[in-house]
């Protein structure tokens, strides 16, 4: 068999047909853009590209990146504590504006900010370098621009990482080029026959990339945590003072301890377990109902049975849990400490080229990975 990076429900997929079995996974479950394809939701629209380049260019011209608090706690919060070097934080993430500053600099640029932006400034302030970072992402052309303004969980993220898109964009590009490689090569002339399958591998597989990225992604956290009370709102405070993934960089206001870093590792287990529960669902149930559809109108002494829909299911849920979240927790750190060096400040594309091969690599190891636990729990 060959070895491709294909997305985690395309090899689900993979055991449910005579062709389909295409033998790795992108288990994918987030800082400058090259002129490339960069996500989904860009097109090829050379405006957007050189928007995302730019986001990019603001960022790399300061010195930190990565998750940034918006102004002093407790609007960026974290859980062990307060930022105590004021000089420092100034020099890497930009002074704090006050609420006239950050109107005035919105209005020079025609725009209002979001309502959790002006109460961020009212309460605390706003970093500059965030203000200006949302100001040039939010005058970008259609559809970011707009993305920039009405969705809050891609602008915090955004503004936390810049590259964002671009490793979601990069998730994407291989497991796509990937799985459609494999592919062409596993059903050959019954490729257009058989389309409509790989269609909807290559479709979940798309969501799942969305997921296991997005999860980790740094984020900015605007607002007051949560004063409810009862258990939901212990349970939101818990949740809020968590870091986006266990290698999360401390910054002013965004402090972590060990037990927030080993909790964070389960939690986001829990959310790819669910993740890959529930598409597994899909995609294998979209693959048992053509192979049924098309048996029943031509059957073969090829066709091997139909594999089970629940514990398939179950075993992309228990390997984007276990595998897939240890791996990418990995990654996170891995790109955390690149970005952080002094040569990919100084030469930019070396982060991305770094995320590009880390990537790469963990698609075919993961889909190597799954190959063997499909195995040893008999779904393949």
């Amino acid at each position: 068999m060959s070895f491709c990076c294909t997305s985690p429900i395309s090899k689900a997929h993979a055991a449910a047909t005579t062709h389909h079995s295409k033998d790795s996974s992108s288990s994918s479950p987030s800082h400058s853009h090259p002129p490339r394809k960069i996500s989904f939701s860009l097109s090829f629209n050379p405006h957007n590209v050189r928007a995302i380049w730019r986001s990019f260019e603001i960022a790399s011209s300061g010195p930190g990146r990565g998750g940034i608090p918006p102004g002093e706690p407790p609007i960026g919060r974290g859980g062990g504590g307060e930022g105590s070097n004021e000089g420092n934080d100034e020099d890497e993430f930009g002074p704090v504006m006050k609420f006239d500053d950050v109107i005035r600099e919105a209005e020079a640029r025609g725009t209002s900010l979001p309502s959790d932006m002006l109460d961020a400034a009212k309460s605390a302030g706003i970093r500059r370098l965030l203000l200006l970072r949302y100001l040039d992402l939010q005058s970008s052309p259609w559809p970011l621009g707009a993305a920039m303004r009405s969705c809050s969980l891609l602008r915090n993220r955004m503004l936390a990482d810049p590259s964002f898109l671009f490793k979601i964009g990069t998730e994407i590009v291989i497991d796509s080029c990937c799985a459609t490689f494999a592919e062409i090569q596993k059903r050959g002339d019954d490729f257009w026959a058989e389309f409509e399958l790989y269609a909807a591998d290559l479709l979940v597989g798309v969501v799942v990339n969305i997921a296991l990225v997005g999860l980790l992604a740094p984020y900015v956290r605007f607002g007051k945590p949560s004063s409810s009370p009862g258990i939901f709102g212990s349970i939101s405070r818990a949740y809020d003072s968590l870091p986006s993934s266990v290698f999360e960089a401390e910054r002013p206001g965004c402090k972590f301890s060990s037990k927030q870093r080993i909790g964070t590792y389960f939690y986001k287990g829990v959310l790819y377990g669910s993740v890959g529960f529930f598409c597994g669902i899909i995609g294998q149930g979209i693959a048992n109902f053509i192979m049924t559809a098309k048996r029943s109108v031509q059957k073969s002494e090829k066709d091997i049975p139909v594999p089970p829909l629940f514990k398939s299911a179950l075993l992309w849920g228990v390997f984007l849990a276990v595998s897939s979240n240890t791996r990418y927790q990995i990654i996170n750190g891995l790109e955390q400490v690149v970005e952080a060096s002094s040569v990919a400040k100084r030469v930019p594309p070396l982060a991305l080229a770094f995320t590009v091969g880390v990537r790469f690599a963990n698609n075919i190891y993961g889909g190597m990975q799954f190959v063997d636990w499909a195995r040893w729990s008999g779904v393949q």
